[in-house]
């Protein structure tokens, strides 16, 4: 297990410090499947992003194809990854940052991430969690909620057997999980990938916007973020078909398009 002086990361005593949370005699495990250090679009301030192993979701488009295998990855313990977060603690807190978990989904390892958010909290550092939120809230999502700041929720299509087509999954889960952040007060980011073919036309962005009318309450931002081709290569990698070949990025006339229907409800709009 890797350890660390708190005293020299400006962190609290070591002796201050919570114990590791623990499975009987063996310290709690995630599986990671990699680590970015300076990370700007994943949350606000400059942002320790760390991607989980395993995916529940078969997204059509997805960019972290090789993150879907829960088995595979690098075993991690809760010290291990505080830690190496603390490493860069100077440019998070200079910047207003903190830690994304993403994934994958990181959802799938709720007991471990939510016991990482609360080992960071008592380090004062802001906790994100990038999700399709495509389960049921039961105790471990709940808890794993309560211990993060901000929730980077990815609403892919408003159509559940649509949704079903692009993900593999209907939207049943994604909307109720949506529902509970606003019941719960939840700060959240929306997040659409706008795609043509898909959800880039006015009625779909129109559904789009009456739900986020719904759950306003609790949406600080959306971002709308254009289709694109940029994870087609970890597909060819492991020797898998890319399902949305030939289609295009959406163009400018389409992004507007989604862009006014959102904006109209009064929820601040970004475009990447």
């Amino acid at each position: 297990m890797v350890r660390y002086d708190a005293r020299a990361d400006g962190g609290v005593r070591a002796a201050d410090r919570r114990a590791a949370p623990s499975v009987g005699s063996r310290p709690l495990t995630g599986r990671l499947h990699s680590v970015e250090s300076f990370g700007t679009l994943d949350g606000p301030g400059i942002r320790q992003v760390l991607f989980f192993q395993g995916c529940h979701l078969r997204c059509a488009f997805c960019q972290n194809r090789d993150t879907w295998d829960p088995r595979a990855g690098r075993a991690v313990t809760v010290d291990e990854l505080v830690a190496e977060v603390l490493r860069y603690r100077v440019y998070m807190d200079s910047s207003g940052g903190g830690v994304t978990a993403s994934g994958g989904d990181p959802i799938l390892q709720a007991p471990f991430v939510a016991a990482l958010f609360r080992a960071l909290r008592t380090e004062g550092i802001h906790t994100a969690l990038d999700t399709s939120g495509a389960i049921a809230v039961g105790r471990p999502v709940a808890d794993l909620i309560r211990a993060t700041d901000l929730v980077l929720l990815d609403l892919k299509h408003m159509d559940s057997e649509r949704h079903r087509e692009l993900t593999g999954v209907p939207n049943t889960r994604v909307l109720e999980f949506a529902r509970s952040l606003a019941a719960t007060g939840t700060r959240a980011w929306i997040r659409h990938v706008v795609i043509p073919g898909w959800n880039a036309d006015r009625d779909h962005a129109r559904r789009l916007a009456t739900f986020l009318r719904e759950i306003a309450g609790v949406v600080e931002r959306v971002e709308l973020l254009p289709y694109h081709e940029h994870g087609r290569h970890k597909w060819e990698a492991i020797g898998a078909r890319y399902r949305l070949d030939g289609t295009r990025p959406p163009e400018d006339g389409e992004m507007e398009t989604v862009r006014r229907e959102v904006a109209a409800t009064g929820i601040p709009v970004f475009v990447a």
